[in-house]
């Protein structure tokens, strides 16, 4: 079900401005796709779907998660794995005596990735 409250873009790439998930018939999500230099009417299937009984289409609707980024360090231990948001936190936590590497990583992922 599409929710107002978050934000699509078209499988396309094309913004997506929902104005109303409550309308009538078969197309109840009302809505504008970002064309060129307008804003292009349009209306969906309540689960997003630009036509009710065909494949894909590149209208479809698709939400958008927002994305975050973190950096952690993994002390690495003979059967286990630790993390911490620094380096710092790393050594204070760590057994150092058996820690047999300790990785930064960088985490770039959408919202529920994983889940």
């Amino acid at each position: 079900m599409i929710d107002k409250s978050k934000i699509y873009r078209t499988r396309d790439g094309h913004k997506v401005h929902i104005y109303a998930t409550d309308g009538g018939g078969p197309y109840p999500i009302h809505g504008a796709i970002r064309g060129f230099n307008f804003w292009q009417p349009s209306s969906w299937t309540k689960f997003g779907s630009y036509r009710e009984h065909f494949e894909d289409h590149e209208y479809d609707l698709i939400e958008v998660r927002p994305r975050h980024k973190r950096t952690v360090w993994l002390n690495v231990y003979g059967n286990h794995v630790y993390g911490t948001d620094d380096r710092y936190g790393a050594d204070v936590a760590a057994d150092t005596y058996n820690r047999i590497a300790c990785i930064k990583v960088e985490l770039d992922f959408a919202e529920g990735d994983g889940l």
